[in-house]
């Protein structure tokens, strides 16, 4: 892996304690985004990182903490069984169980992210899928999900693997009448991702005629969209908008 994959390491990338927080300060950053976007106000959302080297435990923010003020100290790492495994507070229950379902079924990816939005829970209520009808939305063409199920509050391992299952290899996932997740191999593209998806469901949500373009040209624009990242990419620029140093989280 090359430095410009990890904005944040340093010279040695393949060092797990250099990844390991690089990822941490992406869900910080991840959360303070949310934050920024108004979303995730009554604390109902969740971003994860898998450890590294203990890959069946993440990262999450600890229960309770607002996510304008997250900072790398208030992540805590949960293990298989849903116990702290270290840090200090209490783990949210539901991001266990729907997140710990989803990176076990899914080895390459590093990150999901749940929260709920203006236009991604409405959205989802329709259980529909996306179509492209905009530039954004041939990021998701033929890489999304709909987890058709009337499980809205997620209360065991069961139910997160019920949605790991639906969610198969895609990028992202459509949670019928709950709202919108995706996942990645990195924190930063899963991210950055969930707000594309976000304002892709806006497009749909008030395009109620919208005419999309061919499966063709979709695919196309899918494949440059994609190519370094169309969610890092994002992510990072939502950083330098709203966020400034990204050492902020670590103070």
């Amino acid at each position: 892996m090359s430095e410009t994959q990890f904005p944040l390491l340093g010279s040695s990338p393949d060092d797990m304690e250099e990844i390991r927080q690089a990822r941490k300060v992406e869900v910080a950053l991840g959360y303070r985004l949310f934050a920024a976007q108004h979303w995730g106000d009554l604390g109902d959302g969740h971003i994860s990182a898998r450890d590294p080297e203990r890959t069946d435990c993440f990262w999450l923010l600890r229960y309770g903490v607002s996510y304008h003020e997250a900072r790398v100290s208030d992540l805590v790492l949960v293990g298989p069984e849903g116990q702290l495994v270290e840090g200090e507070g209490f783990i949210n229950r539901a991001a266990y169980y729907i997140h710990h379902p989803i990176l076990m079924a899914r080895p390459d990816a590093a990150s999901a992210v749940h929260v709920h939005t203006s236009w991604g829970t409405p959205f989802a209520a329709e259980c529909r899928p996306l179509e492209p009808i905009s530039q954004e939305a041939c990021i998701f063409f033929e890489d999304h999900a709909i987890f058709d199920d009337e499980e809205v509050q997620v209360q065991d391992v069961e139910g997160g693997g019920r949605i790991a299952e639906a969610l198969g290899e895609k990028r992202a996932i459509i949670l019928r009448n709950h709202g919108l997740l995706t996942v990645g191999h990195r924190v930063d593209e899963a991210v950055g991702s969930f707000v594309f998806l976000e304002r892709v469901a806006e497009v749909h949500m008030k395009a109620r005629q919208a005419v999309p373009i061919s499966a063709a040209a979709a695919r196309y624009a899918r494949e440059d969209l994609t190519r370094y990242g169309a969610g890092r990419v994002g992510f990072w620029n939502l950083v330098a908008r709203h966020i400034g140093d990204p050492q902020i989280v670590l103070t």
